[in-house]
């Protein structure tokens, strides 16, 4: 039985300050029965879930608990729900990758990495803005054009720098095991490198 169905039925219906006497005589059916429906005694059939999410201008799925946006059916939650599931996958190993560094007891090979990450996003910001901008000069005092390239041989300057420091530093044998014990978020960082290695694949074969 669906638990959410009768609570949110129950809350929409007081939501538009409606009688359940009004609301049974609308729907077409008994205030006894509405009133078994709102309490989960009785579960409704689809032609009434159909009427009610009309009735009550939502959804089906939000009807059934599985939306929570009274205008959103589960196929464009999804959509979003994906998008946060890489949002969250991302931050995830952040901190997984981050807290590595820090174990290192190498500050600097944190910095490289925290500078690392930083430099990427603010690359990621230019490629978004708009260079045409007459404001330019709010966001950036370096030009568009030696931008790009010089974030660039920065990146790969902390690339070969974390290399080093990471042969030089962490010792311990990094496996699927010993960070599953260590953290919980390892689900997240196997996430990440599956599907970045698909995109790989996808582009390069």
């Amino acid at each position: 039985m669906n638990t959410e169905f009768p609570r949110i039925m129950t809350l929409r219906r007081k939501e538009r300050k409606i009688s359940q006497k009004q609301a049974a005589a609308d729907l077409g059916i008994s205030q006894a029965l509405l009133s078994h429906y709102e309490k989960g005694i009785r579960e409704c059939g689809l032609d009434f879930l159909v009427k009610a999410a009309d009735y009550y201008n939502v959804s089906c799925d939000y009807l059934l608990g599985r939306t929570a946006s009274p205008n959103e059916n589960l196929a464009s939650s999804d959509k979003n729900k994906n998008i946060c599931d890489d949002i969250n996958m991302i931050s995830d190993s952040a901190d997984i990758l981050l807290s590595l560094c820090g174990s290192s007891g190498n500050k600097s090979l944190e910095n490289d990495a925290v500078s690392y990450i930083m430099l990427n996003l603010y690359k990621l910001f230019r490629m978004l803005y708009n260079s045409n901008d007459e404001n330019n000069s709010l966001f950036f005092k370096i030009p568009e054009l030696p931008a790009e390239d010089l974030t660039d041989s920065v990146i790969m300057k902390m690339c070969a720098s974390i290399k080093l420091k990471s042969k030089e530093n962490l010792n311990k044998s990094i496996t699927t095991d010993s960070l599953s014990e260590e953290y919980a978020q390892t689900p997240s960082l196997m996430k990440l490198i599956k599907s970045s290695e698909d995109k790989i694949s996808e582009h390069y074969g």
